[in-house]
This record gives C-alpha cells, sequence and structure tokens, in this order.
C-alpha cells in the first residue's frame, strides 16, 4: 500500500479488511472496483461456477447463506413490521399471523443466497443450481463489500 501511495501521490487508508477461509475461495470486483466478493466453498470448483455464484451475491446482495445464518432478532422485527402493515390494512388480528408467516417466508427466499432465484436461470434456486453442480457442495462462507 505504501508503494502505492508514492506512485499515486495521494494518501490510501485501509478501513476495511475481509476474509473467508474455505476449501475454494472464489474473489470477484464489479462495476469499475466498486464492489467486492469473495465466495467460499466446501470443495474446488469450476471458474465459471464460481464467478456465477460470486454475481449472484453481487446483484441480490443477500444477507446470510441460508435462514440459519439470519439471527432470530431480524426475523422477529420482519415479523413484526408484517404484522403492523397488515393490521394497517385493516385485517382481522388472526389473519395477520398467517399473513406475516407467508411474508417471512418471502423474506428468506430473497434474503437468503441458497433460496434465491439463480440470475442465469430464473426456474431454479441457488441451492438447485449448486446441488445440479455437485450434491455434496456447499458453500461455506460469502462477503461482500461495496464502496459507499
Amino acid at each position: 500500500m505504501n508503494d502505492q501511495v508514492a506512485k499515486i501521490g495521494e494518501k490510501i487508508t485501509l478501513s476495511r479488511f475481509e476474509r473467508v477461509d474455505a476449501a475454494s475461495v472464489t474473489a470477484y470486483i464489479h462495476g469499475n472496483y466498486r464492489m467486492g466478493v469473495l465466495v467460499g466453498f466446501s470443495k474446488p470448483v469450476s471458474e465459471e461456477l464460481g464467478k456465477d455464484i460470486a454475481m449472484q451475491i453481487a446483484a441480490m446482495s443477500p444477507i446470510a447463506i441460508d435462514a440459519d445464518g439470519i439471527s432470530a432478532d431480524t426475523i422477529a422485527r420482519e415479523k413484526e413490521i408484517a404484522i403492523e402493515q397488515i393490521k394497517a390494512e385493516g385485517k382481522p388480528a388472526e389473519m395477520a399471523e398467517k399473513i406475516a408467516a407467508g411474508k417471512i417466508n418471502k423474506f428468506l427466499k430473497e434474503s437468503t443466497l441458497l433460496g434465491q432465484a439463480f440470475v442465469k436461470d430464473g426456474n431454479k434456486t441457488v441451492g438447485d443450481h449448486l446441488k445440479s453442480v455437485d450434491a455434496e457442495l456447499k458453500i461455506a462462507a460469502f462477503k461482500r463489500v461495496a464502496l459507499g
């Protein structure tokens, strides 16, 4: 970093550092170096598959790999928001719980990497795509960092 500071004449500071430990890690830089993604897999994968999953993360910004990775507080907060919205629409309280459960399921599908529709094939989820490649392949971890 000091070499780059001397070369370009601008002060550069490192404000964030991310690391992924896994059997295989794919790095992806998107949008003129404005966003970076690291994806760790349980076993070695092809460059194409690694890039596809990293691009999925860059585009769809999941908050966790699966529902187990989302905190109970986040789910409770989303449920509370859903119930408030349903009550504001004038629906009865007993219906609110059932509708809120459906909204939570939708939230989990949209917010978890394995539950999201695969960008390259909307007919299957990312989890389904991974299983079609290798039934034992798992995503160990991912990190997504964006400027701004």
